[in-house]
């Protein structure tokens, strides 16, 4: 699924706003079949953008590891 949102875990660089906020706008699309929704689903679309991306901050902010992460 969503092959195209790439690992946004990384050594050294965080992942910036725009990147967490371009693979939210990217799953949502995937998962709700929109790329672009109608008005009267715009504010449901552009809140679960938001609310994914803040959610993969606070992910990407939690996580420990000893390993640097794989690169691709």
């Amino acid at each position: 699924m969503c092959r195209s949102i790439k690992t946004l875990r990384r050594a050294g660089a965080p992942a910036t706003d725009e990147e967490l906020q371009a693979a939210a706008l990217q799953f949502v699309r995937k998962i709700s079949g929109y790329r672009t929704p109608s008005r009267a689903n715009e504010s449901a679309f552009n809140g679960a953008v938001d609310e994914i991306a803040s959610a993969s901050k606070a992910l990407l902010g939690s996580l420990t590891t000893r390993a640097a992460p794989a690169s691709r």
